[in-house]
């Protein structure tokens, strides 16, 4: 059994016309698991035709605009389309005010309740197991609160995050590493004062880490010459490669238990 990660967006804050910023799906066994859920996420569902009632659970890393504006959005259309299984959502402890004020205002009437999980750990930890899939969050290093999330052994999502010590522990010999490259090498100085990684950083993770693949994404609006920006990641890690929204991946399954 594979995996199916698709990639829903690779923009990072400043909204740009041919990207949507940060959401993911990863497939598992016919569940879905939403990673991050940006502005414009339920429409980039859509066109990827995936079913929003197949969505276990929703994961979010921060509550930075670019990670959540996709939210209240995703909510509401599963309520509309007749949802009632419960549905899990995972993040920092600050994410349940928002969610306090979606039920407050726009949930009236909706047949599926909402179960929230607020992250706390500063070590990894594991949040989340059924028989096909074992997931763990562990903290990253941002502006603010930030989490990464593992999908056993196959999957593993770093966004947003300057590199740190502890950070290829966290995602050691996963198949296929997401990690952010906001900036890339000539960027440095701003990708350390605003907390990102280059795509240096990212290269050094995954080659540290042992992964088998590295795919970056949450590109700055600065970014053009991908060809450029991918070989400075291969100097580093070969099997790098720049996401792009729409894509669609195949992982190994590795429970990792």
């Amino acid at each position: 059994m594979n995996l199916s990660l698709t990639i829903l967006g690779t923009a990072s804050a400043m909204p740009v016309s041919d990207r949507n910023p940060s959401a993911q799906v990863l497939a598992v066994h016919g569940r879905l698991f939403l990673i991050d859920c940006a502005e414009g996420t339920q429409q980039k569902f859509r066109q990827a035709k995936l079913s929003f009632l197949k969505v276990r659970a929703i994961l979010i890393s921060h509550i930075h605009g670019d990670h959540v504006f996709g939210l209240f959005g995703m909510l509401n259309t599963m309520a509309m389309l007749g949802r009632t299984e419960p549905l899990d959502i995972f993040g920092p402890a600050s994410l349940e005010g928002l969610l306090n004020f979606y039920r407050n205002w726009f949930s009236d009437g909706d047949d599926y309740t909402i179960g929230f999980h607020p992250l706390k750990g500063r070590d990894a930890e594991k949040i989340y197991e059924d028989k096909n899939i074992s997931i763990s969050a562990f903290p990253l290093n941002h502006k603010i609160e930030c989490y990464g999330y593992r999908f056993g052994d196959s999957y593993a999502y770093c966004s947003d995050t300057a590199a740190f010590p502890e950070e290829s522990s966290y995602v050691a010999r996963v198949h296929t590493l997401y990690h952010e490259g906001t900036y890339n090498r000539e960027l440095a100085d701003k990708a350390a004062s605003r907390y990102h990684s280059t795509t240096v950083d990212a290269a050094n993770c995954a080659r540290d880490a042992g992964v088998k693949r590295l795919i970056l994404g949450h590109y700055s609006k600065r970014i053009h010459d991908f060809d450029s920006y991918i070989a400075e990641a291969r100097e580093i890690f070969p099997e790098s490669y720049a996401a792009q929204d729409g894509d669609v991946l195949e992982i190994p399954y590795l429970s990792g238990r």
